[in-house]
């Protein structure tokens, strides 16, 4: 949250194997100790492999309160400045676009961490209706890395290292190219996943159709009973 570090990690589902999954690649990418976790109520990480794993490794698990999204705001905003801005809306539920997601997350962590500024806000003063907000000069997550006194210096030796190598022109054009390729995967026709939307459909109407069609024959059968019992009678 201080240094605003993004990285990101595509994965299958929300099962909790590929979220702990998640986890690890993200820890393994982060340049500073993950001392704690403050995640949604979803049972993706509200689960016996996070719970465990926080306790033996001495990492705070917090959660965020129920229906209160706000209470994430730090992460939920990465998901359109960061995640939408580069992958779009388009569904990705295949393995090839899972594959792609993670080759296109590799320079966007990079381009986003080393070469995209933010402000964060100040302080912020309420004058009636009026409210004034001031912010500190814009920093990539990189300089906040090397002005924060709680990064050692080794740690913060081998990111400026890192730094001089790259090249933001090529790391947008790398961006690029797998964005073009991820968009001609989402655009291509998938009939084999229309057709078993097809039967799913169909097989909801008929599950749907049956018992309106038992509950008509019974309503005839009833007619014509009482009919006979009239013919009868008379």
């Amino acid at each position: 949250m201080a240094t605003g570090w993004t990285v990101c990690v595509p994965l299958k589902n929300k099962a909790q194997v590929w979220s702990f999954a998640g986890l690890q690649q993200i820890r393994a990418k982060l340049p500073f100790s993950l001392l704690g976790i403050d995640s949604d109520n979803g049972s993706e990480f509200i689960n016996e492999s996070f719970f465990t794993y926080c306790q033996k490794e001495k990492i705070t698990f917090t959660r965020s309160r129920p229906y209160r999204k706000n209470d994430s705001c730090f992460v939920e905003q990465k998901n359109y400045s960061v995640v939408r801005r580069a992958v779009g809306y388009q569904r990705c539920d295949t393995d090839e676009q899972l594959r792609l997601l993670a080759q296109l997350y590799e320079p966007l962590d990079l381009y986003t961490n080393f070469f995209q500024p933010s402000m964060k806000l100040k302080s912020k003063e309420r004058h009636g209706a009026r409210v004034t907000k001031k912010y500190h000069q814009a920093r990539t997550p990189y300089q906040r890395v090397l002005e924060s006194s709680f990064i050692d210096e080794q740690t913060k030796q081998q990111l400026r290292q890192r730094y001089q190598l790259l090249n933001p022109a090529q790391l947008k054009r790398q961006l690029e190219r797998w964005q073009r390729k991820l968009l001609a995967t989402a655009a291509r026709p998938r009939r084999h996943g229309q057709r078993l939307a097809t039967k799913r459909i169909l097989a909801r109407r008929k599950a749907v159709e049956m018992p309106r069609l038992r509950k008509a024959t019974n309503r005839v059968a009833s007619l014509s009973r009482l009919e006979k019992s009239a013919q009868k009678a008379a």
